[in-house]
Protein backbone atom coordinates (compact mmCIF):
# COMPACT_ATOMS: atom_id res chain seq x y z
CA UNK A 1 0.00 0.00 0.00
CA UNK A 2 2.89 2.14 0.74
CA UNK A 3 4.83 1.74 -2.39
CA UNK A 4 1.72 2.17 -4.56
CA UNK A 5 0.53 5.91 -2.57
CA UNK A 6 4.46 6.26 -3.00
CA UNK A 7 4.57 5.69 -6.55
CA UNK A 8 1.16 7.44 -6.94
CA UNK A 9 2.95 10.51 -5.18
CA UNK A 10 6.25 9.66 -7.77
CA UNK A 11 3.91 9.86 -10.33
CA UNK A 12 2.45 12.73 -9.49
CA UNK A 13 5.26 14.40 -8.99
CA UNK A 14 6.58 13.03 -12.43
CA UNK A 15 3.58 14.77 -14.28
CA UNK A 16 4.40 18.13 -12.59
CA UNK A 17 7.58 18.20 -13.39
CA UNK A 18 7.18 17.53 -17.32
CA UNK A 19 4.34 19.77 -17.50
CA UNK A 20 6.35 22.45 -15.59
CA UNK A 21 9.28 21.60 -18.16
CA UNK A 22 7.45 21.93 -21.02
CA UNK A 23 6.30 25.32 -20.17
CA UNK A 24 9.43 26.37 -19.23
CA UNK A 25 10.69 24.96 -22.75
CA UNK A 26 7.78 27.31 -24.68
CA UNK A 27 8.69 30.26 -22.53
CA UNK A 28 12.54 30.03 -23.29
CA UNK A 29 11.41 29.51 -27.06
CA UNK A 30 9.21 32.11 -26.74
CA UNK A 31 11.71 34.41 -25.10
CA UNK A 32 14.70 32.85 -27.59
CA UNK A 33 12.33 33.69 -30.31
CA UNK A 34 11.56 37.34 -28.86
CA UNK A 35 15.55 37.98 -28.97
CA UNK A 36 15.66 36.37 -32.25
CA UNK A 37 13.04 38.75 -33.62
CA UNK A 38 15.07 41.90 -31.66
CA UNK A 39 18.22 41.49 -33.12
CA UNK A 40 16.85 40.81 -36.55
CA UNK A 41 15.25 44.47 -36.62
CA UNK A 42 18.36 46.24 -34.71
CA UNK A 43 20.04 44.52 -37.37
CA UNK A 44 18.50 45.73 -40.22
CA UNK A 45 18.17 48.87 -38.64
CA UNK A 46 21.93 49.19 -38.49
CA UNK A 47 22.11 48.39 -42.06
CA UNK A 48 19.50 50.83 -43.25
CA UNK A 49 21.19 53.43 -41.53
CA UNK A 50 24.61 52.33 -43.04
CA UNK A 51 23.09 52.67 -46.75
CA UNK A 52 21.32 55.77 -46.09
CA UNK A 53 25.22 57.77 -45.70
CA UNK A 54 25.59 56.42 -49.53
CA UNK A 55 22.32 58.70 -49.92
CA UNK A 56 23.00 61.84 -51.71
CA UNK A 57 21.35 65.17 -50.20
CA UNK A 58 18.83 65.52 -52.58
CA UNK A 59 17.36 62.12 -52.03
CA UNK A 60 18.61 60.96 -48.76
CA UNK A 61 15.32 62.95 -47.25
CA UNK A 62 12.86 61.02 -49.01
CA UNK A 63 14.83 57.77 -48.52
CA UNK A 64 14.49 58.37 -45.07
CA UNK A 65 10.46 58.66 -45.27
CA UNK A 66 11.09 55.00 -47.57
CA UNK A 67 12.80 53.49 -44.79
CA UNK A 68 10.48 54.36 -42.04
CA UNK A 69 7.77 53.06 -43.92
CA UNK A 70 9.96 49.67 -44.69
CA UNK A 71 11.16 49.50 -41.05
CA UNK A 72 6.99 49.07 -39.49
CA UNK A 73 6.38 46.55 -42.46
CA UNK A 74 9.97 44.16 -41.63
CA UNK A 75 8.79 45.10 -38.11
CA UNK A 76 5.31 43.46 -38.51
CA UNK A 77 6.97 40.79 -41.00
CA UNK A 78 8.46 39.80 -37.90
CA UNK A 79 5.71 39.60 -35.44
CA UNK A 80 3.57 37.37 -37.90
CA UNK A 81 2.52 33.62 -36.68
CA UNK A 82 0.85 31.35 -38.52
CA UNK A 83 -1.52 31.74 -41.44
CA UNK A 84 -3.49 35.50 -41.42
CA UNK A 85 -6.79 33.78 -42.33
CA UNK A 86 -8.76 31.85 -39.90
CA UNK A 87 -10.35 29.67 -42.60
CA UNK A 88 -13.65 28.92 -40.65
CA UNK A 89 -14.43 32.32 -39.88
CA UNK A 90 -14.90 33.43 -43.41
CA UNK A 91 -17.94 34.53 -44.48
CA UNK A 92 -19.80 35.10 -47.88
CA UNK A 93 -20.69 39.13 -47.44
CA UNK A 94 -24.36 40.32 -46.96
CA UNK A 95 -25.91 40.82 -49.79
CA UNK A 96 -26.19 44.80 -48.91
CA UNK A 97 -22.51 45.02 -48.78
CA UNK A 98 -21.92 44.02 -52.27
CA UNK A 99 -24.64 46.20 -54.27
CA UNK A 100 -25.53 45.11 -58.23
CA UNK A 101 -24.53 47.98 -60.87
CA UNK A 102 -27.75 47.80 -62.27
CA UNK A 103 -29.04 48.71 -58.54
CA UNK A 104 -26.87 51.73 -58.49
CA UNK A 105 -27.42 53.14 -62.23
CA UNK A 106 -31.16 52.81 -61.85
CA UNK A 107 -30.78 56.34 -59.44
CA UNK A 108 -29.92 58.25 -62.62
CA UNK A 109 -27.90 61.20 -62.47
CA UNK A 110 -28.54 64.53 -61.42
CA UNK A 111 -28.05 67.49 -63.01
CA UNK A 112 -25.51 69.14 -61.62
CA UNK A 113 -23.13 65.63 -62.00
CA UNK A 114 -20.04 68.18 -62.68
CA UNK A 115 -19.97 69.18 -59.03
CA UNK A 116 -19.65 65.61 -58.51
CA UNK A 117 -16.94 65.53 -60.58
CA UNK A 118 -14.92 68.51 -59.56
CA UNK A 119 -14.60 66.62 -56.24
CA UNK A 120 -12.86 63.96 -57.98
CA UNK A 121 -9.05 62.89 -59.12
CA UNK A 122 -8.33 60.34 -60.87
CA UNK A 123 -5.45 57.81 -60.22
CA UNK A 124 -3.66 55.22 -62.66
CA UNK A 125 -1.18 52.91 -60.59
CA UNK A 126 2.24 53.46 -63.07
CA UNK A 127 4.87 51.53 -61.73
CA UNK A 128 4.98 48.55 -63.92
CA UNK A 129 7.82 48.20 -66.93
CA UNK A 130 6.59 46.13 -70.27
CA UNK A 131 9.21 43.78 -69.63
CA UNK A 132 6.77 40.88 -69.50
CA UNK A 133 5.34 41.33 -73.25
CA UNK A 134 9.21 42.15 -74.25
CA UNK A 135 9.35 45.62 -74.07
CA UNK A 136 11.60 48.21 -72.54
CA UNK A 137 10.34 51.07 -70.59
CA UNK A 138 7.14 51.51 -68.80
CA UNK A 139 4.20 49.49 -69.54
CA UNK A 140 1.79 52.40 -70.17
CA UNK A 141 4.09 53.94 -73.40
CA UNK A 142 3.15 50.25 -75.20
CA UNK A 143 0.82 51.50 -78.27
CA UNK A 144 -2.53 49.32 -77.77
CA UNK A 145 -4.84 50.99 -80.21
CA UNK A 146 -4.38 53.20 -83.37
CA UNK A 147 -0.78 54.06 -82.15
CA UNK A 148 -2.39 55.40 -78.80
CA UNK A 149 -0.70 54.12 -76.12
CA UNK A 150 -2.43 53.19 -72.34
CA UNK A 151 -1.57 56.55 -71.15
CA UNK A 152 -2.70 57.97 -74.41
CA UNK A 153 -6.10 56.43 -74.04
CA UNK A 154 -6.27 57.49 -70.32
CA UNK A 155 -5.76 61.60 -71.02
CA UNK A 156 -8.44 61.47 -73.88
CA UNK A 157 -11.02 59.79 -71.38
CA UNK A 158 -10.21 62.48 -68.80
CA UNK A 159 -10.02 65.03 -71.13
CA UNK A 160 -13.21 64.18 -72.58
CA UNK A 161 -14.39 64.31 -69.33
CA UNK A 162 -13.50 67.22 -68.45
CA UNK A 163 -15.06 69.21 -72.21
CA UNK A 164 -18.10 67.19 -71.93
CA UNK A 165 -18.85 68.91 -67.68
CA UNK A 166 -16.92 72.00 -68.14
CA UNK A 167 -15.12 69.66 -64.75
CA UNK A 168 -11.62 70.15 -64.09
CA UNK A 169 -10.61 66.09 -63.26
CA UNK A 170 -6.91 65.75 -62.58
CA UNK A 171 -4.73 62.63 -63.50
CA UNK A 172 -2.69 61.43 -61.07
CA UNK A 173 0.16 59.10 -61.89
CA UNK A 174 1.32 56.70 -59.29
CA UNK A 175 5.18 55.73 -60.44
CA UNK A 176 7.93 53.70 -59.05
CA UNK A 177 11.74 54.49 -59.99
CA UNK A 178 11.81 51.93 -62.81
CA UNK A 179 9.05 54.24 -64.40
CA UNK A 180 9.23 57.44 -63.69
CA UNK A 181 12.21 59.24 -65.38
CA UNK A 182 10.41 58.51 -68.57
CA UNK A 183 6.96 59.43 -67.90
CA UNK A 184 8.09 62.89 -67.13
CA UNK A 185 9.98 62.88 -70.45
CA UNK A 186 6.51 61.70 -72.13
CA UNK A 187 4.33 64.18 -70.28
CA UNK A 188 5.56 67.12 -72.02
CA UNK A 189 3.03 65.80 -74.97
CA UNK A 190 0.39 67.09 -72.90
CA UNK A 191 0.86 70.24 -72.08
CA UNK A 192 -1.98 71.54 -74.23
CA UNK A 193 -4.61 68.47 -73.10
CA UNK A 194 -7.12 69.97 -71.11
CA UNK A 195 -6.46 67.82 -68.01
CA UNK A 196 -3.83 68.88 -64.67
CA UNK A 197 -1.17 65.72 -64.46
CA UNK A 198 0.66 65.07 -61.56
CA UNK A 199 3.01 62.29 -60.48
CA UNK A 200 4.57 61.14 -57.01
CA UNK A 201 6.55 58.46 -56.54
CA UNK A 202 6.07 54.84 -54.78
CA UNK A 203 8.76 53.92 -52.29
CA UNK A 204 11.92 52.34 -53.28
CA UNK A 205 12.57 49.70 -50.69
CA UNK A 206 15.50 47.10 -50.50
CA UNK A 207 15.33 43.43 -51.23
CA UNK A 208 16.19 41.08 -48.36
CA UNK A 209 18.05 38.13 -48.58
CA UNK A 210 15.88 34.87 -47.79
CA UNK A 211 18.41 33.60 -45.11
CA UNK A 212 20.17 36.70 -43.65
CA UNK A 213 17.22 39.14 -43.54
CA UNK A 214 19.26 41.65 -44.50
CA UNK A 215 19.09 43.78 -47.10
CA UNK A 216 21.24 43.08 -50.32
CA UNK A 217 22.31 46.67 -51.79
CA UNK A 218 25.55 47.61 -50.99
CA UNK A 219 24.79 51.11 -51.63
CA UNK A 220 21.73 53.35 -52.85
CA UNK A 221 23.21 53.43 -56.43
CA UNK A 222 21.01 51.89 -58.96
CA UNK A 223 23.36 51.17 -61.65
CA UNK A 224 24.95 47.19 -62.41
CA UNK A 225 24.02 44.38 -59.71
CA UNK A 226 23.04 46.86 -56.94
CA UNK A 227 20.36 47.35 -59.53
CA UNK A 228 18.66 43.99 -58.27
CA UNK A 229 18.67 45.37 -54.85
CA UNK A 230 16.11 47.34 -55.04
CA UNK A 231 12.02 46.51 -55.59
CA UNK A 232 8.53 48.81 -55.65
CA UNK A 233 6.69 47.43 -52.58
CA UNK A 234 3.37 46.85 -54.19
CA UNK A 235 0.45 49.31 -54.97
CA UNK A 236 -0.42 49.30 -51.49
CA UNK A 237 1.83 51.69 -50.89
CA UNK A 238 -0.23 54.40 -52.57
CA UNK A 239 -1.41 55.30 -49.05
CA UNK A 240 1.86 56.04 -47.67
CA UNK A 241 3.59 57.53 -50.90
CA UNK A 242 0.40 59.91 -51.57
CA UNK A 243 0.81 61.38 -48.25
CA UNK A 244 4.54 61.48 -48.05
CA UNK A 245 4.63 63.31 -51.54
CA UNK A 246 2.20 66.18 -50.03
CA UNK A 247 -0.04 65.49 -53.05
CA UNK A 248 -2.73 63.92 -50.63
CA UNK A 249 -3.12 67.20 -48.68
CA UNK A 250 -2.91 69.54 -51.73
CA UNK A 251 -5.50 67.66 -53.35
CA UNK A 252 -7.68 68.22 -50.30
CA UNK A 253 -7.17 71.95 -49.95
CA UNK A 254 -8.46 72.14 -53.84
CA UNK A 255 -12.03 70.59 -53.21
CA UNK A 256 -11.53 66.96 -53.86
CA UNK A 257 -12.93 64.40 -51.78
CA UNK A 258 -12.54 61.05 -54.09
CA UNK A 259 -9.93 59.23 -56.18
CA UNK A 260 -10.56 56.82 -58.71
CA UNK A 261 -7.65 54.10 -58.58
CA UNK A 262 -7.36 51.71 -61.31
CA UNK A 263 -4.56 49.98 -62.95
CA UNK A 264 -2.98 52.25 -66.07
CA UNK A 265 -3.28 48.57 -68.48
CA UNK A 266 -7.17 48.03 -67.64
CA UNK A 267 -8.77 49.42 -70.72
CA UNK A 268 -12.00 49.43 -68.83
CA UNK A 269 -11.43 50.99 -65.41
CA UNK A 270 -12.83 54.44 -67.03
CA UNK A 271 -14.73 57.19 -64.75
CA UNK A 272 -18.26 55.72 -63.75
CA UNK A 273 -20.55 58.77 -63.46
CA UNK A 274 -23.35 56.32 -61.57
CA UNK A 275 -20.81 54.95 -58.78
CA UNK A 276 -19.22 58.49 -58.18
CA UNK A 277 -23.19 59.89 -57.58
CA UNK A 278 -23.74 57.17 -55.76
CA UNK A 279 -20.95 57.76 -53.23
CA UNK A 280 -21.70 61.77 -53.41
CA UNK A 281 -25.19 61.62 -52.56
CA UNK A 282 -24.96 59.34 -49.31
CA UNK A 283 -25.77 61.19 -46.00
CA UNK A 284 -22.80 62.82 -44.14
CA UNK A 285 -22.90 60.37 -41.68
CA UNK A 286 -23.15 57.36 -43.70
CA UNK A 287 -20.69 58.33 -46.65
CA UNK A 288 -19.42 55.58 -48.07
CA UNK A 289 -15.23 55.94 -47.87
CA UNK A 290 -14.63 52.92 -50.01
CA UNK A 291 -16.15 51.38 -53.17
CA UNK A 292 -14.20 48.03 -54.68
CA UNK A 293 -15.41 47.31 -57.95
CA UNK A 294 -15.94 43.41 -58.22
CA UNK A 295 -17.11 41.64 -61.37
CA UNK A 296 -18.27 37.33 -61.46
CA UNK A 297 -15.75 35.29 -61.56
CA UNK A 298 -15.02 32.68 -64.63
CA UNK A 299 -12.54 30.23 -65.39
CA UNK A 300 -9.62 32.79 -66.28
CA UNK A 301 -10.02 34.46 -62.81
CA UNK A 302 -9.63 31.58 -60.67
CA UNK A 303 -6.88 33.50 -58.75
CA UNK A 304 -8.58 36.91 -58.10
CA UNK A 305 -8.61 37.90 -54.80
CA UNK A 306 -12.30 37.99 -53.63
CA UNK A 307 -14.42 39.79 -50.80
CA UNK A 308 -15.57 38.17 -47.67
CA UNK A 309 -17.04 39.10 -44.11
CA UNK A 310 -14.61 38.52 -41.74
CA UNK A 311 -14.96 39.40 -37.94
CA UNK A 312 -17.85 41.55 -38.94
CA UNK A 313 -15.61 43.59 -41.62
CA UNK A 314 -15.69 43.67 -45.31
CA UNK A 315 -12.37 42.25 -46.47
CA UNK A 316 -10.34 41.59 -49.25
CA UNK A 317 -9.13 37.77 -49.54
CA UNK A 318 -6.09 37.17 -52.16
CA UNK A 319 -4.76 33.82 -53.13
CA UNK A 320 -1.26 34.25 -51.25
CA UNK A 321 -3.34 34.36 -47.74
CA UNK A 322 -5.29 31.09 -48.08
CA UNK A 323 -4.22 28.14 -46.38
CA UNK A 324 -3.14 25.73 -48.66
CA UNK A 325 -5.93 23.10 -48.25
CA UNK A 326 -8.08 25.25 -48.90
CA UNK A 327 -6.77 26.61 -52.59
CA UNK A 328 -8.93 24.36 -54.39
CA UNK A 329 -12.20 25.93 -52.35
CA UNK A 330 -10.80 29.72 -52.77
CA UNK A 331 -10.54 29.28 -56.56
CA UNK A 332 -14.14 27.58 -56.74
CA UNK A 333 -16.75 29.78 -59.06
CA UNK A 334 -19.41 28.52 -57.22
CA UNK A 335 -18.66 29.04 -53.58
CA UNK A 336 -16.25 32.61 -54.11
CA UNK A 337 -18.46 34.16 -57.50
CA UNK A 338 -16.87 37.44 -57.21
CA UNK A 339 -13.28 38.91 -57.57
CA UNK A 340 -11.27 42.28 -57.32
CA UNK A 341 -11.12 43.96 -60.30
CA UNK A 342 -8.67 46.84 -58.66
CA UNK A 343 -11.02 49.50 -59.70
CA UNK A 344 -11.41 51.30 -56.22
CA UNK A 345 -12.98 54.64 -54.70
CA UNK A 346 -11.94 55.98 -51.60
CA UNK A 347 -12.49 59.16 -49.39
CA UNK A 348 -9.33 61.36 -49.45
CA UNK A 349 -10.26 62.50 -46.00
CA UNK A 350 -10.48 58.84 -44.60
CA UNK A 351 -7.02 58.16 -46.91
CA UNK A 352 -5.67 61.15 -44.23
CA UNK A 353 -7.44 60.24 -41.06
CA UNK A 354 -6.02 56.54 -41.05
CA UNK A 355 -2.78 57.48 -42.17
CA UNK A 356 -2.23 59.61 -39.19
CA UNK A 357 -3.87 57.42 -36.24
CA UNK A 358 -1.39 54.48 -37.97
CA UNK A 359 -4.49 52.27 -38.40
CA UNK A 360 -4.43 50.88 -41.86
CA UNK A 361 -3.04 47.41 -41.19
CA UNK A 362 -2.57 45.79 -44.71
CA UNK A 363 -1.85 42.39 -44.61
CA UNK A 364 2.01 41.56 -45.58
CA UNK A 365 2.12 39.62 -48.98
CA UNK A 366 5.66 38.10 -49.21
CA UNK A 367 7.14 37.80 -52.25
CA UNK A 368 9.89 35.26 -53.00
CA UNK A 369 12.27 36.25 -56.12
CA UNK A 370 15.56 34.41 -56.93
CA UNK A 371 18.08 37.03 -59.06
CA UNK A 372 19.78 36.07 -61.86
CA UNK A 373 22.90 34.65 -59.99
CA UNK A 374 20.39 32.18 -57.76
CA UNK A 375 20.55 34.63 -55.17
CA UNK A 376 17.12 33.87 -52.44
CA UNK A 377 15.50 37.25 -51.66
CA UNK A 378 12.06 37.89 -50.30
CA UNK A 379 10.48 41.53 -51.06
CA UNK A 380 7.53 42.77 -48.55
CA UNK A 381 4.42 44.15 -50.50
CA UNK A 382 0.66 45.40 -49.84
CA UNK A 383 -2.27 45.69 -52.09
CA UNK A 384 -4.14 48.79 -51.97
CA UNK A 385 -7.35 46.91 -51.84
CA UNK A 386 -6.64 45.49 -48.57
CA UNK A 387 -6.92 48.19 -46.96
CA UNK A 388 -10.87 48.11 -47.40
CA UNK A 389 -11.04 46.58 -44.04
CA UNK A 390 -10.01 49.60 -42.24
CA UNK A 391 -12.25 52.25 -44.26
CA UNK A 392 -15.99 53.15 -42.64
CA UNK A 393 -19.11 52.02 -44.64
CA UNK A 394 -17.35 50.25 -47.32
CA UNK A 395 -18.79 48.01 -50.19
CA UNK A 396 -18.54 46.09 -52.88
CA UNK A 397 -20.04 47.19 -56.48
CA UNK A 398 -20.76 44.07 -58.75
CA UNK A 399 -19.93 46.04 -62.24
CA UNK A 400 -20.47 44.03 -65.61
CA UNK A 401 -17.08 42.44 -66.90
CA UNK A 402 -16.26 45.17 -69.66
CA UNK A 403 -14.93 47.60 -66.48
CA UNK A 404 -12.49 44.57 -66.19
CA UNK A 405 -10.74 44.96 -69.67
CA UNK A 406 -6.64 44.17 -68.66
CA UNK A 407 -3.80 43.67 -71.33
CA UNK A 408 -1.22 41.82 -69.22
CA UNK A 409 -0.57 40.07 -72.45
CA UNK A 410 -0.28 39.64 -76.26
CA UNK A 411 -3.17 37.65 -76.21
CA UNK A 412 -5.24 40.34 -74.44
CA UNK A 413 -3.76 42.51 -76.72
CA UNK A 414 -4.78 41.06 -79.98
CA UNK A 415 -8.39 41.20 -78.38
CA UNK A 416 -8.13 45.09 -78.05
CA UNK A 417 -6.48 45.57 -81.28
CA UNK A 418 -9.00 43.77 -82.93
CA UNK A 419 -12.78 44.53 -84.58
CA UNK A 420 -14.29 43.25 -81.15
CA UNK A 421 -13.66 46.97 -79.78
CA UNK A 422 -14.46 49.96 -80.85
CA UNK A 423 -12.85 53.31 -80.19
CA UNK A 424 -14.42 56.78 -79.09
CA UNK A 425 -12.47 59.50 -76.87
CA UNK A 426 -10.29 57.09 -75.47
CA UNK A 427 -12.93 54.64 -74.44
CA UNK A 428 -12.81 51.02 -75.42
CA UNK A 429 -16.46 49.01 -76.00
CA UNK A 430 -17.73 46.36 -76.97
CA UNK A 431 -19.47 46.70 -80.98
CA UNK A 432 -22.53 46.37 -81.53
CA UNK A 433 -21.93 44.20 -83.95
CA UNK A 434 -21.11 41.05 -81.84
CA UNK A 435 -24.40 38.72 -80.98
CA UNK A 436 -22.39 37.72 -77.90
CA UNK A 437 -21.51 40.18 -74.65
CA UNK A 438 -18.73 37.79 -73.52
CA UNK A 439 -15.05 37.97 -74.43
CA UNK A 440 -13.98 35.47 -76.75
CA UNK A 441 -10.86 33.21 -75.08
CA UNK A 442 -7.33 33.93 -76.87
CA UNK A 443 -4.42 31.79 -76.34
CA UNK A 444 -1.09 32.67 -78.30
CA UNK A 445 1.95 30.67 -77.81
CA UNK A 446 5.43 31.49 -76.80
CA UNK A 447 6.25 32.84 -80.71
CA UNK A 448 3.83 35.58 -79.72
CA UNK A 449 4.79 36.73 -76.49
CA UNK A 450 7.23 39.45 -77.16
CA UNK A 451 5.02 42.28 -79.03
CA UNK A 452 7.38 43.16 -81.72
CA UNK A 453 7.48 39.62 -82.76
CA UNK A 454 3.94 39.60 -82.44
CA UNK A 455 3.18 42.20 -84.53
CA UNK A 456 5.06 40.60 -87.47
CA UNK A 457 3.27 37.95 -87.53
CA UNK A 458 -0.22 39.55 -88.50
CA UNK A 459 -0.22 42.29 -91.77
CA UNK A 460 -3.50 43.18 -90.04
CA UNK A 461 -5.67 41.97 -87.31
CA UNK A 462 -7.99 39.55 -88.17
CA UNK A 463 -12.15 40.12 -87.90
CA UNK A 464 -12.74 38.61 -84.81
CA UNK A 465 -16.49 39.45 -84.45
CA UNK A 466 -17.95 35.93 -84.09
CA UNK A 467 -15.41 34.32 -82.88
CA UNK A 468 -15.43 32.30 -79.42
CA UNK A 469 -12.10 30.62 -78.88
CA UNK A 470 -8.45 31.08 -80.36
CA UNK A 471 -5.50 28.84 -79.85
CA UNK A 472 -2.53 29.36 -81.44
CA UNK A 473 0.74 27.46 -81.24
CA UNK A 474 4.38 27.83 -83.08
CA UNK A 475 4.70 29.55 -86.13
CA UNK A 476 2.44 30.25 -87.62
CA UNK A 477 1.70 34.07 -89.15
CA UNK A 478 -1.81 35.72 -90.53
CA UNK A 479 -2.36 37.62 -94.22
CA UNK A 480 -4.38 40.41 -94.73
CA UNK A 481 -8.16 40.60 -93.96
CA UNK A 482 -8.08 36.88 -92.30
CA UNK A 483 -11.49 35.91 -90.63
CA UNK A 484 -11.55 33.78 -87.54
CA UNK A 485 -15.29 32.62 -86.31
CA UNK A 486 -16.69 29.98 -83.24
CA UNK A 487 -13.35 27.82 -82.48
CA UNK A 488 -9.93 27.74 -84.20
CA UNK A 489 -7.04 26.18 -83.43
CA UNK A 490 -3.75 26.34 -84.98
CA UNK A 491 -0.83 24.44 -84.21
CA UNK A 492 2.60 24.33 -86.02
CA UNK A 493 4.42 22.04 -84.58
CA UNK A 494 8.68 22.18 -83.97
CA UNK A 495 9.92 23.03 -87.58
CA UNK A 496 6.73 23.80 -89.33
CA UNK A 497 5.69 26.92 -89.97
CA UNK A 498 1.48 27.92 -91.34
CA UNK A 499 0.90 30.90 -92.72
CA UNK A 500 -2.36 31.86 -92.94
CA UNK A 501 -3.17 32.90 -96.12
CA UNK A 502 -4.62 36.55 -96.83
CA UNK A 503 -8.76 36.41 -97.27
CA UNK A 504 -9.10 33.47 -95.42
CA UNK A 505 -12.00 32.27 -93.37
CA UNK A 506 -11.24 29.88 -90.61
CA UNK A 507 -14.34 28.42 -88.92
CA UNK A 508 -14.81 26.10 -86.28
CA UNK A 509 -11.36 24.51 -87.85
CA UNK A 510 -7.74 22.72 -86.21
CA UNK A 511 -5.55 24.09 -88.89
CA UNK A 512 -1.86 21.78 -88.24
CA UNK A 513 1.03 20.77 -90.28
CA UNK A 514 2.95 22.61 -92.41
CA UNK A 515 1.73 25.45 -94.88
CA UNK A 516 3.80 27.86 -96.89
CA UNK A 517 3.01 30.73 -98.83
CA UNK A 518 6.29 32.28 -100.72
CA UNK A 519 6.40 35.40 -102.39
CA UNK A 520 6.71 34.48 -105.97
Amino acid sequence: MTWSISAECHNIRFYVSVSFLKNLTRGAMTEFQEKLRQQHEESMHRELEALLTTANKAEAEITRKDFDGFKKLFHRFLQVKGPAIDWAKINRPPEDLIQPYEKIKAKGLPENIATSLNKLAVVKLNGGLGTSMGCKGPKSLISVRNENTFLDLTVQQIEHLNKTFNADVPLVLMNSFNTDEDTKKILQKYKHHRVNIHTFNQSRYPRINKESLLPIAKNMGMSGENGEAWYPPGHGDIYASFQNSGLLDKLIAEGKEYIFVSNIDNLGATVDLFILHHLMSQPADKRCEFIMEVTDKTRADVKGGTLIQYEDHLRLLEIAQVPKAHVDEFKSVTKFKIFNTNNLWISLPAIKRLHEKNSMDLEIIVNPKTLDGGLNVIQLETAVGAAIKSFDNAMGVNVPRSRFLPVKTTSDLLLVMSNLYSLDAGSLTMSQKREFRTTPHVKLGSSFTKVQEYLTRFENIPDMLELDHLTVSGDVTFGKSVSLKGTVIIIANHGDRIDIPAGAMLENKIVSGNLRILDH
